[in-house]
């Protein structure tokens, strides 16, 4: 019984947050009235975004509500308000969930204010005195139904906050037009890496080697001994130049992944991080699948960047890595105990604890752990070539956690 007391008051409480929203809202039918009215009429035809974006907040705070209760988040799929009046009025009228937004709020004050019922039933179900047998049994009855009431609340407020199939796809497109852009991005910077490293690694070294196997045939009829001293050399830099295009191969997919598989290279990696590194592997075994080619590599890269850049900056020692295989793919998680304060190439405290976190030069200046140049954008690219999810948290004073999801079938 004490459960469902608990449960009820909790119930209570979130159809009372569900009346006082609605009663808000039936405020804000004044302000919705007049700007329409003005719309119309092309004067005041301002207020219209205006509008909008407070209704998103009314629907935003709903959301937050009902995921609050069932645990489930309710997405958005707005489209952005911004630019000239022109644009953001066009944005206003054509955005799909504008209307979305607009039918919950007409439904909203009927069964929000119906959550009102819920009050005064829940105030019969408190036990006055121990002696009213009856109005305990009433409670029996009134606790289940409090609870039920808000139940029906978050399904009803799911199903009409729940973005449009329209809505979902543009966001969809938006999303993958960036993610697009971003891949191309990271494959241009990747083909001027690898041609900067073959033109001043390999080709120089080539190049070199090409002269002196000419210089040493030359040499090797009048003076054999200058002849094999040359050609000495020439294997060094055969040897040099052979040194460089491993280093380029291993750029574009190390040789470790396909001898050892991921899970081989990432242990090799954490062996040679110079860190105490705590290695931990959830669902996989040995008949496992390998993950595709393209995913292996991404995940390989961000734990060699996260490592590298915990060894250098963050002032720790030890390190834990945790490699894991859900059912929608690869989740790779690298964590360290150090000064924390990652900065991006935007000068942004990587998620700081605090809205008021000092920006990148005072974080420098307190001793904190960098991500620098191109490393964090690097990584963020990467995963998002392969329409994954980037997280990095680094408040001031640690810890830092690169949380990346990469999406692939078993």
């Amino acid at each position: 019984m004490k459960a469902a007391i608990r449960q009820a008051a909790h119930a209570t409480v979130q159809l009372a947050r569900t009346v006082g929203l609605a009663f808000f809202s039936l405020i804000f039918v004044t302000v919705l009235i007049i700007a329409a009215v003005g719309t119309i009429a092309l004067v005041g035809a301002a207020l219209l975004p205006e509008t909008v974006l407070l209704i998103r907040r009314l629907a935003g705070a709903k959301r937050r509500m009902v995921s609050g209760w069932t645990g489930r988040e309710i997405p958005e799929a707005y489209l952005p308000i911004t630019g000239p009046l022109r644009e953001r009025l066009r944005t206003s009228v054509r955005d799909t969930c504008t209307y979305a937004d607009l039918r919950w709020m007409g439904l909203h004050y009927g069964y929000g204010l119906f959550g009102l019922a819920a009050v005064p039933l829940w105030l019969l179900g408190l036990p006055l005195d121990g002696l009213w047998c009856g109005l305990l049994r009433q409670r029996a009855l009134v606790l289940p139904l409090i609870t039920r009431l808000a139940d029906l609340d978050a399904r009803w407020s799911t199903a009409l906050l729940d973005p449009p199939p329209k809505a979902r796809l543009a966001e969809r497109v938006t999303v993958l037009t960036e993610t697009r852009a971003n891949a191309v991005a990271a494959h241009g910077v990747e083909l001027r890496r690898i041609e900067r490293d073959l033109h001043d690694g390999a080709q120089a070294q080539l190049v070199s080697l090409s002269m002196r196997i000419g210089l040493a045939r030359r040499a090797y009829e009048r003076d054999p001994e200058a002849g094999r001293k040359l050609l000495d050399e020439a294997q060094d830099q055969a040897q040099q130049a052979l040194a460089q295009l491993r280093h380029v191969v291993r750029g574009i997919h190390p040789p470790i992944l396909t001898d050892r598989g991921l899970l081989g290279a990432v242990r090799a990696l954490a062996a040679s991080s110079g860190l105490d590194v705590a290695f931990e592997v959830e669902g996989f075994s040995p008949d496992s699948p390998r993950a595709p080619a393209a995913v292996e590599a991404a995940a390989y890269f961000v734990v060699a960047e996260s490592l590298t850049n915990a060894a250098k900056y963050s002032g720790s020692d030890h390190a834990e890595l945790t490699l894991a295989r859900t059912a929608k793919g690869l989740r790779v998680v690298v964590r360290d105990e150090g000064r924390g304060g990652a900065v991006d190439p935007a000068g942004r405290i990587a998620e700081a604890a605090a809205s008021g976190a000092p920006a990148a030069g005072a974080a420098q200046q307190a001793g904190a752990e960098r991500i620098g140049g191109s490393g964090l954008v690097g990584m963020r690219r990467r995963v998002a070539a392969l329409d994954g999810s980037f997280k990095v948290s680094s408040p001031l004073g640690g810890p830092t956690v690169i949380e990346v999801e990469l999406p692939c079938v078993w």
